[in-house]
């Protein structure tokens, strides 16, 4: 097993780096477009697993839309905030406004409603295909969303996202041997009984690491770049275990099995999920970058 992740590893990252690196804001977004559709097929397979079954065409669309919405945010100059456009007209003639965030959830809302009410499904599932659905694009394709808007950051973009990436990989990866090696304490046994303290300590540490490496590359304050690797790694394990409950109340192992040696997609950006927002959020809002 432990080869099979290896190699999975050594095939994807590289190719990943290079995508972050050299690609173009639109292609991130085509890629995080690819990534999401993948995570909620498997997302919708656990409910389907006991008996919730979403509305998968629509979520799916409004997953889509949510990602062009943060990648058009990235082109306007306000950042995402609802104003005209100057630039852009034949985006602003058909929707009016800059489309937001708040517009795609209240599309989503109404498309809720009209699949609720109109469609044949017994009414015995008009709650849990609603909560599976809502769910869905809540918890996975709005906060892989901000993977978008971290590589939109004019000029600093492409080293932010592939950092918010790196200290997910790196503490993964510590996390995984240590606790292998010497991890004695469980950290939720009821959720991951694999995970220990220690790969947990580990984990947190490896993003650290990272910190001090990417200091040469990212020009933020060094104590900006740690801080951000200890929300990050946080916001990474508390996604881990997130996604080890939706499988335990599923009674599902893996969410997949498309990566050898790491399950399915969601298995493997269970982590990033939430590490995404929060370096996003960290990014504006405390570091406040003059851009």
């Amino acid at each position: 097993m432990t080869w099979k992740r290896v190699a999975t590893a050594a095939v994807l990252i590289p190719f990943v780096v290079s995508l972050v690196v050299r690609g173009s804001t639109a292609i991130v977004a085509l890629a995080v477009a690819l990534v999401t559709l993948l995570a909620l097929f498997e997302y919708f397979a656990l409910g389907e697993a006991i008996g919730h079954r979403a509305y998968r065409f629509w979520t799916e669309s409004c997953a889509l839309m949510l990602i062009f919405v943060q990648w058009f945010a990235t082109i306007e100059p306000a950042f995402g905030l609802p104003r005209r456009l100057t630039v852009h007209r034949e985006i602003d003639y058909f929707f009016g406004i800059s489309p937001t965030v708040p517009d795609v959830f209240f599309l989503f809302v109404l498309g809720i409603a009209v699949l609720t009410l109109w469609t044949r499904r017994p009414l015995v599932e008009a709650l849990p295909s609603a909560g599976i659905s809502a769910s869905g694009l809540i918890l996975i394709a709005f906060p892989l969303s901000y993977a978008v808007r971290l590589h939109g950051w004019p000029l600093q973009g492409p080293p932010l996202l592939l950092f918010a990436m790196v200290i997910i990989w790196v503490g993964d990866t510590a996390g995984y041997f240590v606790g292998r090696s010497v991890g004695k304490h469980a950290l939720a046994p009821h959720l991951s009984p694999k995970k220990t303290w220690e790969g947990t300590v580990a984990s947190f540490l490896g993003s650290l690491i990272v910190a001090l490496i990417f200091a040469r590359f990212i020009t933020v304050p060094l104590p900006h770049l740690l801080a951000m690797a200890a929300v990050g790694n946080v916001a990474g394990q508390v996604g881990d275990l997130l996604e080890s409950a939706y499988k335990r109340s599923a009674g599902i192992k893996d969410s997949g099995s498309i990566l050898p040696g790491h399950g399915g997609v969601l298995d493997r950006i269970d982590a990033l999920i939430l590490a995404f927002p929060v370096v996003w959020y960290y990014w504006i809002l405390i570091y406040s970058p003059k851009s």
